[in-house]
């Protein structure tokens, strides 16, 4: 077994930590730790209007209620493991695309991106119409006295294949199927795409397991890799934990957080047994150690589809 793996947990604290995050994180964790490999904790809390450092400190407590632990980042790296605290580190990757000459400001609003008569990828995705490429310097001038742009990024017509751990071969046309797209928001803040892949590389990450939601993300950023001169991670994109109408599991919706889990008295092992049980580990839903699941790990017994819980 390679020695050599970084793989990382990646939140969001936007809220407290539901079963979703939970099932990500235990297969990321699984996975480096069967390799004998070291893992990060990065709090991806770049947008301040839905993150706090509350959430971001709840959500080391609940990894660690369920023996997640990690090697460096989060509150025990200090605050360059927080994504809101490395705008200058995004600024400086964003300039050098700058002088490539593929950034331009978009004055779009977002009633303009979302209305029906955009164009939209083949699962109802808006793609960029590029609205804003070809505007003449007067006219972004003129734009801008009445709008701060957003920044894009001007995609190639190519394809770009890679081969997902689980999930198999994909595909996807930058233009056709995502457009230009945004790197820095109208308000300043960096946008995900960006900060993922500046971070991921600057972190010595080269394993990503996270949900299925994001492989259509992977290669837009396999692509800001290239420009940037980053070597591409191994990507391992999980089955996403969905209700019983078929709504994937969010904080927003506060479905079975580890909050709630914990005061009706549920243990790390139960927890971790139902996650190991819905990821195809084990035959049953019944109460697992961590060192248990370790012993027999193996990507060729994880699931590939969306589960439905219960």
């Amino acid at each position: 077994m390679s020695t050599n793996i970084t793989g990382r947990f990646a939140p969001s604290p936007s809220g407290r930590m539901h079963l979703g995050n939970a099932f990500s994180y235990l297969l990321a964790w699984l996975s480096a730790r069967s390799a004998g490999g070291r893992i990060v904790l990065r709090q991806e809390d770049l947008d301040p209007a839905r993150c706090s450092l509350t959430y971001a400190n709840q959500l080391e407590s609940d990894l660690l209620w369920l023996g997640l632990d990690w090697d460096e980042g989060g509150s025990r790296g200090g605050l360059t493991y927080y994504q809101s605290h490395r705008s200058e580190l995004y600024a400086h990757y964003l300039h050098q695309l700058e002088t490539s000459g593929l950034i331009y400001p978009c004055f779009c609003t977002r009633g303009e991106l979302h209305a029906p008569s955009a164009p939209h990828a083949s699962d109802g995705t808006p793609v960029y119409a590029g609205t804003c490429r070809a505007l003449s310097s007067a006219q972004r001038a003129e734009k801008a006295k009445l709008r701060r742009p957003s920044l894009r990024i001007r995609v190639p017509e190519r394809e770009i294949a890679f081969t997902d751990g689980l999930q198999g071969l994909y595909t996807e046309h930058l233009s056709r199927d995502c457009g230009d797209f945004i790197l820095r928001r109208s308000d300043g803040v960096y946008a995900y795409q960006l900060a993922v892949v500046v971070d991921d590389a600057l972190m010595g990450v080269n394993q990503v397991v996270r949900g299925r939601d994001l492989l259509s993300s992977t290669p837009r950023q396999l692509w800001l890799q290239e420009l940037l001169g980053f070597p591409h991670p191994d990507h391992y994109h999980v089955p996403l934990l969905c209700a019983g109408d078929g709504r994937r599991l969010s904080k927003r919706d506060g479905d079975l957080d580890l909050g709630t889990l914990q005061a009706e008295g549920v243990s790390p092992e139960a927890v971790l047994g139902r996650l190991a049980h819905w990821a195809g580990l084990i035959d049953r839903t019944e109460p697992v150690s961590l060192s248990e699941l370790l012993a027999d790990f193996d990507w060729k017994r994880v699931k590939r589809e969306d589960v439905t819980v219960k």
